[in-house]
């Protein structure tokens, strides 16, 4: 089989991490609203905690998915363009429309890392790009996240179950 290396602008990749980002937070809202409800299950370290799926037709997309694995779907507060994703009563990831075309860089796997900080240097060191406001805390204490884009371009997402830690203020 030959392998076709695929290419995307800069500027395609980033408007996938933004929109990427904005699932998130609207998850991150609904875990507001519901709890801790919506945390991912603790998978354990180098392990997939959660994914995005990009689709251009939602209600087919999900019928599809729900057919074939059994998974059920709560609709993410505030949009009707997303849904999370349930296996077995828990959270495993969102579906949602894209903004356009699919491209082969829809959709993000977020793999759980014990520090996000410290996969980010590392990751940096062996050539991945972090996405600028990246890490983050998500609310109501449900982890930390954070995007980036590995040597050949492809969007990578890291997750903790742990929040970072939050700055000190400095004193005069």
């Amino acid at each position: 089989m030959k392998l076709t290396k695929i290419t995307a602008s800069p500027v395609t990749l980033w408007v996938v991490l933004v929109i990427s980002f904005c699932v998130l937070s609207l998850v991150g809202q609904r875990a507001r609203a519901e709890g801790n409800k919506s945390m991912p299950a603790d998978v354990g370290d180098g392990r997939v905690a959660w994914f995005d799926i990009t689709t251009t037709n939602l209600a087919q997309s999900k019928d599809f998915y729900g057919k074939l694995f059994g998974w059920t779907f709560a609709s993410v507060q505030g949009s009707d363009q997303a849904a999370e994703i349930s296996a077995g009563g828990k959270g495993i990831g969102t579906i949602r429309v894209a903004d356009g075309k699919i491209s082969p860089f829809n959709g993000v796997v977020y793999i759980q890392v014990s520090d996000v900080p410290a996969s980010c240097a590392k990751a940096k060191q062996l050539g991945a790009t972090i996405a600028p406001g990246f890490p983050f805390n998500l609310p109501n204490g449900t982890g930390a996240i954070s995007l980036l884009l590995d040597p050949a371009a492809h969007p990578m997402g890291l997750y903790a179950r742990k929040s970072l830690p939050v700055p000190a203020v400095p004193t005069k």
